[in-house]
């Protein structure tokens, strides 16, 4: 549940920004996938859950990178890489404003790949915010100086390591801390 306290005064204003209830704005404009299911096609195992109803509970075990073997570190190295050159078959990313899109008859949208994704993903929840007028607001991130920092980074990393679990067939895959 999130907080309900104010984003606070270092960010003035109000209803102009789609991060200020970061990230449930975004939880409740989603579909709602029954059982375990999730994902936006509710075709994926909620996290924690495997099998072919997504009943059977799994617990994963993320290791502390320092105590991680050569041969671990180098497979984690090389699914980093393996992501960079690896387009999402899930994800585009726009390229354009609604504006620009001419209220979205005129859609613009790129490929992007794996790695990638997950640094747009970031930048979006941290960059300036955009006020009226083509005014910019720099002095405000949502993502790390809001009540969702901790939540949103959680679902940011969960979401980020099932991407890789797709992209290498390793379902036991986890980041290490």
């Amino acid at each position: 549940v999130p907080s309900n306290a104010p984003v606070g005064a270092q960010f003035p204003f109000s209803g102009i920004d789609d991060r200020e209830n970061w990230p449930i704005v975004f939880y409740n404009r989603t579909c709602q996938c029954q059982g375990n299911f999730t994902g936006y096609n509710c075709g994926e195992c909620r996290f924690g859950y495997t099998g072919p109803n997504c009943t059977v509970r799994r617990n994963m075990i993320r290791k502390d990178i320092f105590k991680m073997t050569t041969a671990e570190k180098d497979k984690f190295i090389a699914y980093l890489n393996l992501a960079k050159r690896t387009v999402s078959p899930d994800f585009v990313i726009a390229t354009g404003t609604y504006e620009q899109m001419n209220n979205g008859s005129n859609p613009m949208f790129a490929d992007i790949n794996v790695y990638d994704l997950f640094v747009w993903l970031h930048y979006y929840a941290s960059r300036d915010a955009f006020l009226e007028n083509g005014s910019v607001w720099a002095n405000i991130d949502f993502a790390h100086e809001a009540p969702g920092f901790l939540p949103w980074h959680r679902f940011f990393l969960l979401l980020w390591e099932r991407e890789i679990h797709k992209v290498t067939g390793d379902d036991n895959f986890t980041i290490p801390f």
